[in-house]
């Protein structure tokens, strides 16, 4: 049995209905290090569950928790040792999340259309791999979202910009 670890997520992506890829983060570098390794494995995954009515795969030792909406399919993937609930509760903050912000049902126009904020999201969920948050009500807070405001404003993308700025300049500086 592995120790434990904080790096939970090796990745995330999401699918349309053809199984194109139109977002992904892969957050383990040694798993499908090229982009034709990660295609080739985001394939495999689609084939495996665009048809199934399950919210959990295994494959090539992966643990793989999904859902789908309209013409999207989100996937999140773990060790084949990882927490199923944990991986879960990821996949659903994200789509809780999205759903907020689109203010109706979750589909690739919207997507595609918000692709800033959806990466936003992306990022304050998980880090390098590691779970920050699985409440979308912080998520939304954080990314300094208001329901007035859709999609996210301009102002709250240099706000997250310009601390992104700052952080790069204390790691350099200790």
């Amino acid at each position: 049995m592995t120790e434990p670890s904080l790096y939970t997520v090796k990745a995330l992506f999401i699918l349309d209905n053809d199984g194109n890829r139109l977002l992904s983060k892969y957050y383990d570098h040694e798993f499908y290090p090229s982009m034709k390794d990660q295609k080739n494995f985001e394939k495999k995954v689609f084939n495996k569950t665009h048809k199934a009515d399950n919210e959990i795969a295994f494959l090539e030792g992966m643990t793989i928790v999904y859902k789908n909406s309209i013409d999207l399919f989100f996937y999140v993937v773990g060790s084949a040792q990882e927490n199923e609930l944990m991986l879960m509760s990821v996949l659903n903050c994200l789509f809780e999340s999205l759903s907020q912000i689109f203010r109706k049902n979750v589909e690739r126009r919207g997507l595609l259309d918000n692709m800033e904020g959806v990466f936003l999201i992306v990022d304050e969920i998980i880090d390098g791999g590691v779970i920050l948050e699985s409440d979308p009500q912080q998520v939304l807070q954080k990314v300094n979202y208001r329901a007035d405001e859709n999609p996210l404003s301009e102002q709250s993308v240099a706000q997250v910009l310009q601390s992104a700025k700052e952080q790069i300049k204390w790691s350099i500086l200790k």
